[in-house]
């Protein structure tokens, strides 16, 4: 399925660059922060963005772990309820006025401080994400090791490298073996490779891994990055056909046939927005919303094919149940999957593209995150910084590799616990209430019609009934329940101390005491009496609408509006409320 998306909108592109936009003219080019070049280009970044290494480690895993064929069902409407409704709407609203995920709240200034809290979540997840991409890097440098690292277990071997991933991440040290066919307490050799236990000092070896990823990332955002996107659907693909002909895939296959859950769309994190801001006025959104969401459902069950093959065939030569070599996140890319496919024939070549596959994975979405943080300064302040994007991006890397140096899985896992959730909830939920009850849904339509041409009542029925109600509730009855079911994070067997989780609250804190900081403050700098200051505060700033005056229109007329005008429209937006 997301194959023939990916076809489907490259042959569109293709048709498309050849008819003129009636449109679209030299003007529509927005000079002081540039458009994405193409369709094509735009699609393959939000692609790219909402496709990633969750795609491939975490949803083989919980299709096991979560319920059996009949969680299709709640997945289905997660879907459709909250997720395309959510993806949908950032896309809209980054488009329409060419902002940012912090400029965007010009609409609803009292708010703004959401868009500050998606920075910083993302400014975290930067962090350990390129730390994993740091480790598929050591591991396909060590790919090219025959036989591998973590497939050795006699004493013919040079030495099993016990790998010691900790807060200060991975340390690696030679350790002498004592001569031993098999291991202690059931573990395997990919398992001794990949051992957890206590903190130590920064490895150098694996920070210039973590050097060269952000290098990868920091090079990238120059060009849109068309082979990252691409490669890993080329490489499942290969691993699917690979892994269907060997001996017991098809019992992993039927394994993975039973379960299925719902996936991160990457919705609330900023990026859309600011992806989408770069798109041109009257680009139809729609259509990209919809095929990105269905390429990223597809990927994972696509995916999910090409692991659970060769799973089977790792459960087939354990003689042990599927459900047993089946393990979630870092368990399944470092230990299970190279364990798999040192068994295989011409293991080098299958290690060497999964490993690739897994940082072209996480490359992908760190560009978006990473150009989001880079762009959103020259996005406020596009004729000052414009020529300064490359030195922007040079220091965002730099700052956050340094970050990043002492950042291990349990660090990663720290973060991702409580960063990567109730956070995006929260900052998903006050956006959805803010355009469709403070900013006004039906004035929020018609700024989309702006764009996609008029649409019938019919088309926005589902809409309307999503984020005037469905979603809201859906997200505020998610919210709570994961706060009521909350339990202590632990890696592993491995429990966290009281500290490292006061550590972890305190990131949570961080992130959104923004939005009260700057709602009091907008209400501060308003005038009037209290209840005047509010409705100020929740109103439109006086240049917020699309970035182009030719698009501005009649609704928003030009940025030089007289005060009378202003007031004007500020009265009817307090009658709407």
């Amino acid at each position: 399925m997301s194959i023939i998306c990916l076809f489907f909108f490259f042959l569109q592109d293709n048709n498309e660059s050849n008819k003129p936009d009636p449109h679209v003219g030299q003007e529509d080019e927005k000079t002081e922060r540039g458009n994405w070049s193409s369709k094509r280009e735009c699609m393959l970044s939000m692609i790219s963005y909402a496709v990633g290494l969750g795609n491939v480690w975490r949803f083989p895993y919980l299709a096991y772990k979560h319920g059996g064929g009949a969680f299709l069902i709640p997945y289905t409407i997660m879907l459709a309820v909250a997720g395309l409704p959510l993806f949908f709407m950032e896309s809209s609203f980054g488009q329409f006025c060419s902002q940012g995920p912090i400029n965007v709240w010009k609409s609803v200034p009292i708010l703004q401080g959401v868009g500050i809290t998606m920075m910083l979540v993302s400014t975290f997840v930067a962090i350990y994400y390129n730390v994993i991409i740091a480790y598929s890097i050591y591991y396909l440098f060590a790919s090219f090791q025959y036989p591998f690292p973590w497939s050795v277990k006699d004493c013919n071997s040079t030495g099993l490298l016990s790998y010691n991933i900790t807060a200060a991440t991975l340390n690696v040290t030679s350790e002498n073996q004592t001569c031993q066919n098999e291991f202690s307490a059931g573990q395997s050799p990919s398992e001794k490779y990949w051992d957890m236990n206590e903190t130590g000092p920064v490895v150098w070896h694996l920070a210039l891994c973590l050097l060269l990823a952000w290098i990868l990332v920091g090079a990238a955002l120059f060009k849109v990055v068309y082979f990252t996107a691409t490669f890993p659907y080329i490489v499942l693909f290969i691993l699917l056909i690979r892994g269907a002909t060997l001996e017991g895939a098809k019992d992993g296959i039927e394994f993975y046939n039973a379960t299925q859950i719902f996936f991160s769309l990457s919705i609330a994190w900023g990026g859309l927005m600011a992806l989408s801001s770069y798109n041109k006025f009257y680009n139809n959104c729609f259509p990209d919303s919809i095929i990105a969401c269905v390429t990223n459902c597809g990927t994972s069950v696509f995916a999910g094919f090409a692991i659970f093959s060769i799973l089977g065939h790792m459960a087939h030569v354990y003689r042990r149940p599927v459900s047993e070599v089946a393990d979630a996140g870092f368990a399944l890319a470092f230990i299970a999957y190279p364990d798999a496919l040192s068994k295989l024939p011409i293991s080098p070549l299958w290690s060497v593209l999964f490993f690739v596959m897994l940082i072209t994975l996480g490359l992908d979405s760190q560009f978006a995150g990473i150009g989001k943080e880079k762009l959103s300064p020259p996005a406020s302040y596009p004729k000052v910084l414009k020529s300064k994007r490359g030195i922007v991006t040079t220091a965002v890397c730099i700052v956050l590799f340094l970050l990043a140096c002492h950042a291990g899985i349990y660090w990663v896992n720290l973060i991702d616990t409580f960063c990567a959730g109730w956070i995006l909830l929260v900052a998903g939920l006050l956006e959805v209430l803010g355009l469709s009850i403070l900013y006004g849904g039906n004035r929020f339509i018609k700024d989309i019609e702006m764009m996609i041409g008029t649409k019938s009542a019919l088309f926005w029925f589902w809409w309307r009934a999503c984020w005037f109600f469905i979603t809201p509730v859906v997200l505020s009855i998610i919210l709570v329940w994961s706060l009521y079911t909350f339990t202590s994070p632990t890696y592993g067997s491995v429990a966290y101390p009281v500290w490292g989780i006061s550590v972890g609250w305190c990131m949570t804190a961080f992130c959104l005491i923004w939005i009260p900081i700057v709602a009091v403050w907008k209400v501060y700098k308003a005038s009037g009496g209290p209840w005047q200051r509010i409705k100020a505060a929740c109103s439109p700033t006086e240049d917020w609408g699309p970035y182009l005056e030719c698009h501005r229109g009649e609704r928003y007329g030009t940025r030089e509006a007289t005060d009378a005008n202003i007031f004007v429209i500020s009265n009817k937006f307090t009658t709407r409320l």
